[in-house]
């Protein structure tokens, strides 16, 4: 018996040391990971602020609960006769017998103490998750604007109204939780029994309950007056937010209820005095009650019979606020309207004049290009691209759209033998480069110009070389590597051989001492790291490598972006991470579907260094009442944009997903009329395409463009809007990325009388168009896949251009070549070769060409040679257009241009034609 005991005590004592050890380890794990990132203070102002709720919440709780468990020991006893003594706790028969083992045998005072103990460590365990919450209410910042009902600044919904939250849930559980405790402790003393009834032995139990109980309707009663404000979250309506029945019929029924509840706790509380507890539980009826009847069953009654009837009336204001504060939420009200007719009429000279729109229309689409980057230039199996992006860069002195991917490395893609420890820790632990093609070049193959391509990356141009290539931080969910080690890392294949290299940088933690690789080693459950001799005196551990999962340990308060993209600033490769504040409870402000907030900002930049992994936050959005809070809380991890390097901030863009989510909102709420908003006269909806084969709802693309009224073009984000169950468009919005007029929305508006296609109705018009679905069919049957890609819809001027690529690729393949553009304007649509091919026969001949092919991506002087091969190929295009059409005077002028360009081209002595 004595041995079990010894047995359980220890094994105990080695669970505990086990926690608590795991607990330090990771305390000091974190301690050196902020302060080698430089946010230090940041990691300490979290942790206080969790150990601070936590160790409040736990000690008020013990202290609560153990003084309710001590009143009761102290003055009752145990009730029962003790007929015999029990010295095996196995002769024990019946509830009394335990009772009276229980009050003989254990120290009470030490068992209450015990449970209290434990009961207060879990409730403190569950506060934690509170910390934000706790910081938030502590540190607020005022919004300068009220909400539409009680004139309460927003900034008490956005930080107070969770805390008060936050702090009745506590209440509640701690109070449930001492009344059962109380009452099992007056149970094993015997001073409650249950037979046929309830009895109890004395007015002791009935006073130290009915207070307890008492202590729970004060807490209800305040839950009460705090559901006044969660009516402004209401959806019992048709608007999201107190509507008419909330605020006629039960707001005033609320009121009654908080002052119902008040009554029943001073009843409670009187039970004491006059030790009768048939008054306080007709209270108790009496509000259960009117729970059932007033804040149910009335106002389902009220809403269905007396507003329904006439609605829109009677919920006319409450729509107007609806509309106001759905707008706020998701930052609609900076956006501005402006009329598009598209009455214009688009010729040869106006796309010359819009020259940059033509030369940067993206005809590459991410799926196809990656594909191609994966066959092209992984260079070997464990290199992989993550993703394609968009980005613009000035090269050779022109603004210029561009497809990018870094070259990142997936070590699961080793073969299995080469995935050992050494390997995976100290030998692979690095991608390298990047590829950087144009959007809308491609070569005679059908195949991308590559600006920057193959290991080590080679660029075309000057400002586009890369100094440092190697990417140790991505978007790859990596594991960590030791770095500085005894043995060089691989840095790229050359050949049959290998290259090797030493990190330089500054990124991750020293582990060199045999404190860090023990702290390590148990912290990663490696004890490689404790044996191995490839640690030396400089080694640096690399953690937290996904920089998405970096940044959410110093920031977890942040909602990310689901698209980080790599920028090439100074030579170097970084991220740029864009970060939303949230929060779900603005007045009045709808849910979108799916998601949990109501509001939302992007209020933060945060660039990564891809070789060192150094974490900056940028705040982008100085006017969030939320970003100020938490700059108020960590007022060393947030700098202002203008910090930022200007060549980095010329590469932020406007967000794609919060770009969709307000395109989302907007599709409702740009109707301010409450009238029209009600009947939804006027709803929009994302247009359908055909992409790949398969019709999907359009998402926003990136393209450089000139707006109407601006004198030069742009990067900005576009997506276009049809109507309800219509297919034509209505309308497009744009969000704009470049300075100064970053982070602003403009939706140009159709007129509504006036037909404008839209995108289903340009796809319907391409599989009608004869000649294109022959080719498609041809192509089809020669064992070929044909993969149409986006349609783009492209303003110009005030007209709008359609165009979409054709991608072919074998039926076994997985290298697609864009082999035809389509383009569709007023009632044609033509399929060539080329974009300036397709332009040329809607439009005439144009002067610039904007695709062009040149001998091929592996010539060295092709770039020298680009600009005269693109004149000389538009001019033979455009000499078989005219044998095609029957038109021999200008197939002759044709051949005669291609020919002079030809010979200039020859005498130059750069390439033979």
């Amino acid at each position: 018996m004595l041995r079990q005991k010894s047995i359980i005590i220890l094994g105990g004592i080695i669970l505990l040391t086990l926690i608590v050890l795991s607990l330090m380890t990771q305390f000091f794990v974190d301690w050196l990971w902020f302060d080698a990132l430089g946010y230090l203070a940041v990691f300490q102002k979290t942790y206080l602020a969790k150990i601070g709720l936590f160790l409040v919440a736990t000690l008020l709780s013990f202290a609560f609960l153990f003084l309710n468990g001590f009143l009761v020991h102290r003055f009752t006893t145990p009730r029962h006769q003790i007929r015999q003594v029990f010295t095996d706790p196995t002769e024990l028969r019946t509830i009394p017998d335990l009772v009276q083992y229980l009050g003989s045998r254990l120290p009470w005072i030490w068992i209450i103490a015990g449970i209290t103990f434990v009961l207060g460590l879990f409730i403190g365990i569950g506060e934690i998750r509170n910390w934000e919450v706790f910081l938030q209410y502590l540190y607020q910042v005022p919004a300068g604007k009220v909400d539409p009902l009680f004139g309460k600044d927003l900034s008490f919904y956005l930080f107070s109204y969770p805390a008060y939250l936050a702090l009745k849930n506590w209440l509640f559980t701690l109070l449930i939780l001492t009344i059962l405790l109380s009452g099992g402790l007056y149970w094993l003393k015997g001073e409650i029994t249950f037979a046929e009834r309830v009895s109890l032995s004395s007015n002791l139990p009935l006073i130290h309950l009915s207070s307890l109980v008492g202590g729970v309707f004060l807490v209800k009663a305040w839950a009460y007056i705090l559901d006044r404000y969660s009516l402004l979250y209401s959806e019992r309506s048709v608007v999201f937010g107190a509507s008419y029945t909330d605020v006629t019929l039960v707001l005033p029924v609320l009121s009654f209820l908080t002052g119902l509840a008040i009554l029943t706790a001073l009843l409670l509380f009187a039970t004491a005095y006059f030790r009768t507890y048939k008054l306080p539980l007709v209270a108790i009826a009496l509000l259960l009650g009117s729970v059932v009847l007033l804040r149910s069953l009335l106002p389902t009654f009220y809403q269905q019979y007396w507003v329904k009837p006439n609605e829109l009336t009677r919920e006319r204001p409450y729509i107007q606020r609806n509309i106001a504060m759905t707008q706020e939420g998701y930052n609609l009200t900076q956006i501005t309207t402006a009329p598009f007719t598209a009455a214009g009429d688009l010729t040869a000279d106006i796309l010359r004049q819009n020259a940059p729109t033509i030369d940067n229309i993206r005809l590459w689409d991410g799926e196809p290009m990656r594909d191609t980057y994966r066959q092209l230039q992984s260079i070997r199996l464990y290199y992989e691209f993550k993703d394609v992006d968009v980005d613009r860069y000035y090269i050779d002195g022109k603004y210029q759209q561009v497809m990018l991917a870094v070259r990142e490395l997936n070590q699961s893609l080793l073969p299995p033998d080469a995935q050992t420890w050494i390997n995976q820790r100290f030998k692979f632990t690095h991608g390298i480069g990047l590829t950087m093609t144009p959007v809308n070049l491609k070569n005679d193959e059908g195949l991308p110009i590559f600006y920057i391509k193959d290991i080590p990356p080679v660029a075309t141009y000057p400002e586009l070389e890369v100094s440092e290539p190697r990417i140790y931080f991505g978007e790859e969910d990596s594991s960590y590597v030791v770095v500085k080690g005894a043995i060089t890392e691989f840095d790229y294949p050359k050949g049959k051989e290998n290259v090797y290299t030493t990190y330089q940088g500054t990124g991750g933690v020293p582990i060199g001492s045999l404190f860090s690789r023990l702290l390590f080693a148990w912290h990663l459950k490696d004890i490689n790291l404790l044996i191995t001799g490839n640690i030396v005196a400089d080694s640096r551990i690399l953690l937290y490598r996904n920089l998405q999962e970096r940044i959410r340990r110093v920031a977890p308060f942040l909602l990310l972006d689901r698209n980080p993209y790599p920028v090439l600033y100074q030579g170097k490769i970084f991220w740029i991470q864009d970060a939303y504040t949230t929060s779900s409870y603005l007045p009045y402000s709808t849910r979108l579907e799916g998601r949990r907030f109501n509001y939302i900002r992007n209020a933060v930049k945060i660039v990564v260094d891809a070789y060192n992994g150094s974490l900056h936050f940028y705040i982008a959005d100085p006017t969030d009442p939320i970003i100020q809070t938490y700059q108020a809380i960590f007022p060393t991890l947030f700098r202002p944009l203008a910090e930022m390097p200007a060549e980095l901030r010329a590469h932020i863009r406007y967000p794609e997903d919060l770009f969709q989510i307000q395109a989302q909102m907007y599709r409702l709420f740009h109707m301010t009329d409450p009238e029209v908003f009600y009947n939804k006269e006027d709803l929009w909806e994302f247009p359908k395409e055909n992409f790949g084969g398969e019709l999907i709802t359009m998402r926003p693309y990136y393209i450089i463009m000139r707006l109407p009224g601006e004198e030069k073009e742009e990067f900005i984000l576009l997506l276009p809007m049809v109507p309800r169950n219509r297919d034509n468009m209505i309308a497009w919005l744009a969000g704009r990325s470049d300075a100064p007029h970053y982070g602003r929305l403009i939706v140009y508006e159709f007129p509504k009388e006036r037909l404008v296609f839209g995108p289903s109705q340009i796809e319907a018009r391409i599989d009608q168009n004869t000649e294109i679905s022959q080719q498609l069919s041809l192509w089809n049957q020669m064992g070929s896949r044909v993969i149409r890609g986006n349609l783009l819809v492209i303003p110009i001027d005030d007209a709008i251009l359609y165009v979409e690529a054709l991608y072919l690729r074998a039926e076994q393949g997985h290298l697609p070549e864009l082999k035809r553009v389509i383009v569709s304007y007023g009632e044609r649509v033509v399929m060539r070769d080329t974009l300036q091919g397709a332009l040329d026969t809607l439009f005439g001949p144009a002067k610039a060409p904007a695709v062009a092919t040149y001998p091929g991506p592996d010539r060295e002087e092709a770039p020298q040679i680009n600009r005269t091969a693109q004149q000389a190929l538009e001019h033979y295009n455009r000499a078989m257009e005219s044998l095609k059409e029957g038109d021999w005077a200008r197939f002759g002028a044709e051949l005669e241009a291609m020919r002079a360009i030809l010979q200039e081209l020859a005498a130059s002595g750069l390439s033979q034609p």
